[in-house]
């Protein structure tokens, strides 16, 4: 189970989480978990373009291991990365130490310090730690894209109904999602662009490492 609308009352228990940009006119958040991989995320970058559309993409370390020009191109089309741990580790499963050095081993491969827990999930003691280290992203629209038991119709009347401005919106750029997104994220880019949305990017924490990081692979 899970909340399509994260509730006020969630996002003020963890104030120091990034969760929405209240009072941001007319700009919304698209975020993308679990890639970079060339089968879904580069298609992702297509629809992007189309509409001039900056978004965010919270990867899994050993995906940009694996496929260092998918997650390049995300970079050179002036999308902004997070991390989104090694291994897609679930911060409750395991011990803190461990889950520390997985956040920091793709720390190493995204070169960012946004961050956001796989599931959402966190102890309080790692969201302490992590939280004096990177600016942890969390969403207040969840789009559903990668529930097998709702339609793609329903995943994007989650987005279109539940979006306003300053929203963070979460799809995920991976195989479990593939389907869905590919009839959704077309439509919602239509639907907010006609209504005069701009599409923004989260920026790093330090966007200098990002400049720097650009200028290596160029």
């Amino acid at each position: 189970m899970y909340l399509v609308k994260t509730p006020k009352i969630i996002q003020n228990l963890f104030p120091n989480c990034t969760w929405k940009f209240p009072g941001i006119q007319r700009k919304i958040y698209l975020t993308f978990d679990d890639g970079p991989i060339p089968t879904v995320t580069p298609w992702v970058l297509e629809e992007l373009k189309k509409y001039d559309a900056k978004a965010t993409f919270f990867c899994v370390g050993e995906n940009v291991l694996k496929h260092p020009d998918v997650f390049d191109a995300v970079i050179e089309a002036g999308h902004s990365v997070g991390n989104h741990t090694y291994n897609h580790l679930s911060g409750w499963g395991n011990e803190n130490i461990s889950y520390f050095h997985n956040v920091r081993k793709c720390a190493k491969q995204v070169k960012s310090n946004l961050f956001r827990p796989p599931y959402g999930r966190m102890k309080p003691k790692q969201m302490q730690f992590l939280q004096r280290h990177y600016r942890i992203v969390m969403w207040d629209v969840l789009s559903g894209d990668f529930d097998p038991h709702i339609s793609a119709e329903t995943c994007f009347k989650n987005v279109v109904d539940h979006a306003k401005e300053g929203s963070i919106i979460v799809f995920h750029d991976s195989l479990k999602a593939k389907e869905k997104l590919e009839e959704v994220l077309p439509k919602v880019l239509e639907h907010f662009a006609n209504k005069g949305f701009i599409f923004d990017r989260i920026e790093d924490v330090d966007d200098d490492k990002k400049k720097q990081y650009i200028r290596k692979i160029a």
